[in-house]
Order: structure tokens, then C-alpha cells, then sequence
């Protein structure tokens, strides 16, 4: 017996170091320390808090290796060099993939456009694009968001100011843009911002659904598959946000179904319908479709909204000469019409018109971009524009947090707030490629809601700087949270005041 335990271990022991040194010749361009066993995670763990700074510092060397724990998959390529993300997004785009194992994390994506690819993806982008670009569709964003800045924020900022308390305006933009969403998509207001603050517990679920994507990202593979199969853990508050996320949809689609049956006939002649009644009059969609569409517009339109305009007002408010800027550039387009017309709500043409503002957005887009880094996953083997080799099935990550932060791009004063690096000398917006502000992806994969984003970021942008001051409060630290989505871990504490015209 004795015999056949120590050839086991010899055994044992050989496979092991010869899986070390395979890893060590494998992994060409480490990034952190490879532990016998764990690999690099414990470095990654042990910054986890920090986890955005830390991934900066560390990718200054532009491209290199990580290796999780041995036997688990969780290898990836990580890059920040643009001509790399130029080459993976545009280049080379049908040989880089979401693929299978991505469409595994974002199960509660289902079928939808951020997660299928090929034939399947291309109807998706078609079919959403055939709808955005309609004109009658900007004129209904217009509108809803003129109600709802009118019908609630209006309400909520002056009763906010009447109290002086201190409020999380992080939170604010999230009913905010879930009303809005709510309206657009599904033409359906929750009313989830009014002056009691109403727990609403769809918008939680997607929240919680974000967090334990980004779970799935930094612990094995076999770790969270476990959770899932035992409903432990992350695992479990996932699958509860899912049931509750998918009742919520399931419902709105047949409550919708139900009214296009009764009033089918009525409604043809309306000029603009939410998102939802036009994909269903597109064709016959099966509701598994429309789930999925829904959940991915939800994603792409509140989240990414609620983050941008988050991290805007808190740049903007911790810099006021920008914001002594901004407020200058409204007076001199608009004089005091913006206070007298709409209650201050500039309409898509007026916000087209802020240059500054415009350079404001997408410098905080720039540092703070919604979606902090993208993944994906090569089907044939390549050779990187930077000399780095791509072996098949190689997942890759790049980091548009990390991009915002490279010198090589936006110099020496890339960690400053400075909307004047997006104004030319005319007083034009400098054009900067997507593959270097990458915060709207690039290639074929570029939002299609981009342009949708910037109105209204700029209209609820204009409208609050215009008739409130926002002050964080003392002692307040920023830090991002660990999601998917680049929100503030405690939400933005402020003080909201009126401003005297």
C-alpha cells in the first residue's frame, strides 16, 4: 500500500510541476505574480476594493497575461492598447466573438444584442437601428423626458431644497431613469421618483442582477457554478432578482399584447409609440424575444444613463470653474429664455448647441465610462497589431476604465477634468477615434444609442445646473462599485439648492 501512496504522489507531484512550468512558458507576458495553484487571483482578491485603480496601474504595460487558479479557465489576454482594441472591435471583428462562455455569465441577458453574435446579432442590431433612427422616435425621447423632468424632478429637487437634507443623487437618476426607460420601452411610467422615495423592487433586481455578473467575473467558473446548483451566496440573490426581473417583463408583455388586441385600430395613426408596441407591430415576436430585447434596453438605457449623469455632476460640482463654464455657455446661447420657456428644459436642438457641455459629458464619460471593460473571445489563432499572440478560444479583456487613464493618449494631464480637451480652436467638438474613447464600444458593436445618450444627458444636465446647485457634502469619497456597470459603491451625497437667476 505504501508503495502503491508514494507513486501516486511522485505521480502527482510530476503532473504538477509540469503544469507549472507549462503555465509559466504559456503565460508570456505575466501581469502580477503566478502562485503555484491560485495563480494570480489573491493579488486580484486582495485589491478587489480598488479593483478599477488597481487593473490601471498595472496595465501600463499596454497588454499582458492573467492566469486564474489551475484547472479552472480563467485565463484571459488583457489589453489597453488602442491599436489592439482597434484591431479585436473593427479590424478583425468576425474573428472575435462574445461567445459561449460569455453568454454563460450574462445569463440573464438571455438571447439579446449584448450577447449573441453572428446572424442572430445582426437582426438584433438591424431590427433596434430600423427603429432608433426613426425621427418620430426623438421626438417621443423629447417628449417623455420633458414629462418626466416637469412631472417629477422638478417636484423632487424643489422639495429636496425646501428640506435641506442631504440626499443620494446617485439614487435620484436612478428612478429618474428608470421612469424614463419604464416610459420609453415599455410606455409604462412606475412613478419610482416622487418625493417619498417608494422602494421599488424591480429597479433593486437589476441591480443585484449587475452585481453578481460582475461576481461571476473574479471568482472560477466551478466556484459560482456550485453557488448556482446549491443557491448559496450571489448565486442565489441572482436567481431571485432574475424571477422577479422576468415576472416584471412578462407581465408589461402581455399587458401590451392585451391593448394592441383591443386597440389595434386606434392606434395606427399614432405619430410615436413606446419601444415595445413598435417591436411588437415590426412582426410577430415570440415573447421569449421580447423579454430579452426588454432586458437588454433596460441595461442599455438606465444603467449607463443613471452612471454617466452620476459621475458628470460629481466632477462637475467638484470642479466649479467647469461648471462656472457650462453655466456661462447657457446664458450666452440662451440668455434668460432657458428660465422663462419649459421650466428650463432645453429641447434636442437647443442641447445641440452646447459645445462645452457636449466637452463636459465626455470628459466624464472619458474617466467614468458606464461599461468599465469588455470581453471577448477568439475563434481562429492571431497575432495583435502590439506582437502579442492569440491562441484559439483566448478570451479577451480590455479595460475602457483603464484607456480613460493612458497617457499615451491623453497626455500628462489624462487624471484631470478638462472638457477644454474636446473643444477645438474654432470652438468645435474635437473628434477622437471610438478605439481611444472607447466608452460607446467601437466597430461594428458601436451603441447604437449614443447619440440617444447625449440628449439626455444634456437635457437633464442643462435643466438641473440651470436652476439648482448641487454641493457634495464634506467628508464625501467617490468610489466605484463592483459591477458591471460604473456606479457609485454608497450613491452621491449632496445638498441641493436653488440658484438665484
Amino acid at each position: 500500500m505504501h508503495g502503491y501512496a508514494y507513486a501516486a504522489a511522485t505521480i502527482a507531484a510530476f503532473f504538477c510541476i509540469t503544469h507549472f512550468f507549462h503555465r509559466r512558458l504559456s503565460c508570456r507576458h505575466p501581469l502580477l505574480t503566478d502562485y503555484p495553484i491560485l495563480g494570480m487571483l489573491p493579488q486580484l482578491l486582495f485589491n478587489l476594493s480598488r479593483v478599477h485603480d488597481f487593473l490601471t496601474e498595472i496595465l501600463k504595460v499596454g497588454t499582458g497575461d492573467f492566469t486564474g487558479p489551475w484547472f479552472t479557465n480563467m485565463n484571459y489576454l488583457i489589453t489597453i492598447d488602442p491599436i489592439n482594441v482597434h484591431h479585436i472591435l473593427s479590424k478583425s471583428f468576425h474573428n472575435y466573438v462574445k461567445g459561449p462562455h460569455f453568454r454563460d455569465i450574462f445569463q440573464a441577458f438571455g438571447d439579446g444584442i449584448f450577447t449573441v453574435d453572428s446572424e442572430p446579432w445582426k437582426y438584433n442590431r438591424d431590427l433596434f437601428h430600423s427603429l432608433f433612427k426613426h425621427k418620430s422616435f426623438e421626438v417621443f425621447l423629447e417628449k417623455t423626458i420633458h414629462n418626466k423632468v416637469r412631472n417629477s424632478l422638478l417636484p423632487v429637487l424643489d422639495y429636496l431644497h425646501q428640506q435641506g437634507c442631504v440626499v443620494d443623487l446617485q439614487d435620484v437618476f436612478n428612478r429618474f431613469t428608470f421612469d424614463n426607460i419604464c416610459s420609453i420601452v415599455l410606455g409604462n411610467d412606475p412613478s419610482c421618483l416622487s418625493i417619498d422615495f417608494p422602494e421599488v423592487a424591480i429597479e433593486k433586481a437589476f441591480n443585484q442582477a449587475e452585481e453578481s455578473i460582475f461576481y461571476r467575473h473574479v471568482v472560477p467558473r466551478c466556484v459560482w457554478k456550485l453557488q448556482k446548483w446549491l443557491q448559496i451566496g450571489q448565486e442565489k440573490k441572482m436567481t431571485e432578482a432574475c424571477k422577479t426581473l422576468d415576472q416584471f417583463i412578462h407581465a408589461c408583455i402581455a399587458s401590451k399584447r392585451e391593448d394592441l388586441s383591443m386597440y389595434k385600430e386606434n392606434e395606427k395613426g399614432e405619430a410615436h409609440v413606446d419601444f415595445l408596441t413598435s417591436l411588437m407591430r415590426e412582426e410577430a415576436h415570440e415573447d421569449k424575444f421580447l423579454r430579452d430585447a426588454v432586458f437588454n434596453l433596460f441595461v442599455a438605457g438606465r444603467d449607463t444613463i443613471t452612471s454617466a449623469l452620476t459621475w458628470f455632476f460629481w466632477l462637475v460640482a467638484t470642479n466649479p470653474l467647469a461648471e462656472a463654464k457650462i453655466l456661462q455657455e447657457m446664458k450666452d446661447k440662451f440668455g434668460t429664455n432657458i428660465e422663462k420657456s419649459s421650466l428650463g428644459v432645453l429641447n434636442v436642438e437647443e442641447v445641440k448647441k452646447l459645445v462645452y457641455l457636449h466637452g463636459a459629458i465626455c470628459e466624464s464619460l472619458r474617466l467614468f465610462p458606464p461599461i468599465p471593460f469588455e470581453r471577448k473571445q477568439a475563434i481562429e489563432a492571431d497575432m495583435l497589431p502590439s506582437g502579442h499572440g492569440v491562441d484559439p478560444g483566448t478570451t479577451m479583456l480590455f479595460f475602457m476604465y483603464a484607456m480613460g487613464r493612458l497617457e499615451e493618449i491623453w497626455g500628462e494631464d489624462c487624471l484631470e477634468f478638462k472638457p477644454e480637451r474636446w473643444i477645438s480652436q474654432k470652438g468645435g467638438i474635437v473628434y477622437v477615434p471610438s478605439y481611444k474613447f472607447i466608452a460607446f464600444n467601437a466597430g461594428p458593436r458601436t451603441c447604437l444609442g449614443k447619440d440617444l445618450s447625449f440628449i439626455q444627458i444634456k437635457m437633464v444636465a442643462a435643466f438641473i445646473l440651470s436652476n439648482y446647485r448641487v454641493q457634495v457634502v464634506e467628508g464625501f469619497v467617490a468610489t466605484p462599485s463592483l459591477s458591471i456597470v460604473l456606479l457609485m459603491k454608497d450613491g452621491l451625497k449632496v445638498k441641493i439648492t436653488k440658484r438665484e437667476h
